[in-house]
C-alpha cells in the first residue's frame, strides 16, 4: 500500500523531520516521504490503518487535509 497525504502547518526541515518520525512510528509503516513543498507525504507500508496516520499528523501538531 502506498498512500499520499495532504499536510497542513509545515514550514521548515524541522517540521518534514517531525512529520517523518511521527509517521515513521506507525505500524506497519515501512517508507516514508515528506515534502515541504508539495505539503505532502508518501507512506508505504503493510496493514497500515489509515486512521492512526491522521491521529499520527495531529499529535504531532499538523493538519490533514
Amino acid at each position: 500500500m502506498t498512500e499520499t497525504l495532504g499536510i497542513d502547518g509545515m514550514t521548515c526541515g524541522g517540521c518534514v523531520s517531525s512529520v517523518t518520525r511521527a509517521l515513521s512510528d506507525v505500524p506497519g509503516v515501512k517508507k516514508v516521504w515528506v515534502s515541504l513543498e508539495k505539503k505532502e507525504a508518501t507512506v508505504e507500508g503493510e496493514g497500515v490503518d489509515p486512521e492512526r496516520l491522521r491521529r499520527a499528523i495531529e499529535d504531532a501538531g499538523f493538519d490533514l487535509r
